[in-house]
């Protein structure tokens, strides 16, 4: 079990860390010691507010950003380093969602979804990788998704953008881990943030009907995890998709 300063003296920089999963990755690597960076892109008044909830440490610092644009990601990155000595861990949460059936989805639907989901992960990894590797390793955490996995009715593009992060980080690993950097993804299946809030207003019962566990998931608990992932604990882990999702998937392959 992680410390409650096992992540003191590194720095973390986590996208989409405003609200969701990416707000409660923000607060547990802040609580056990990290000083994080995040970015936001809508919601500047809850990005504040996350920063005023640690005032008393300072630990916590937002950075508008559109992960779209690599000259917006390559900005944030830059800022992060101009102010600390190393960059240690990079949490690629960022994402969106546009549903619709295959055949009803338009361009826009498919490139925003690619470029936020995929795209996002691919400029923040590009140049992150490059500093860690200067100082000698590094933790890649990417947030997917068990759609990226088992598909969705309604989320071709969103279980396309899923997929390939999985992949990515598969590679990203391989290719990275003799550099003392491990590259890992974490899917949730349905946890309670604003992202799902229609989903599981339209089918929450149902939905969890097919979760033995009987619950949704939390995003602290999707923290938690990102945290050991995060630690020196888990040094020996690289190229993993850890599925979190209450049991769901294993009733879906059935």
């Amino acid at each position: 079990m992680t410390s409650v300063d096992s992540l003191k003296k590194k720095v973390a920089l986590v996208t989409g860390g405003a609200r969701g999963i990416g707000e409660a990755i923000v607060k547990r690597l802040a609580s056990q010691g990290a000083k994080v960076y995040f970015t936001y892109q809508s919601s500047a008044e809850k990005a504040q507010a996350l920063v005023r909830s640690f005032e008393k440490t300072g630990n916590v610092i937002a950075l508008p950003c559109d992960v779209r644009k690599s000259e917006n990601v390559e900005s944030v990155v830059d800022q992060v380093l101009e102010a600390e000595p190393t960059l240690d861990i990079l949490v690629n949460n960022a994402g969106i969602i546009r549903d619709g059936l295959f055949l009803a989805l338009s361009e826009e639907d498919w490139q925003e979804v690619m470029a936020t989901n995929l795209g996002g992960v691919i400029h923040f990894s590009k140049n992150v990788l490059r500093q860690m590797i200067m100082q000698g390793g590094g933790r890649i955490i990417n947030i997917s998704s068990i759609v990226g996995e088992l598909g969705g009715v309604g989320q071709a593009n969103y279980a396309a953008s899923k997929a390939a992060v999985n992949a990515l980080t598969k590679s990203l690993a391989a290719e990275y881990a003799a550099k003392n950097i491990t590259v890992n993804a974490i899917a949730p299946g349905m946890v309670e943030t604003e992202m799902t809030s229609a989903v599981r207003s339209a089918f929450g019962d149902k939905i969890k009907e097919r979760i033995p566990a009987g619950s949704y998931g939390q995003p602290e608990e999707i923290a938690a995890v990102a945290a050991f992932l995060a630690s020196e604990e888990s040094r020996y882990i690289t190229g993993q998709v850890i599925t979190i999702d209450g049991g769901l998937s294993l009733l879906s392959r059935r």
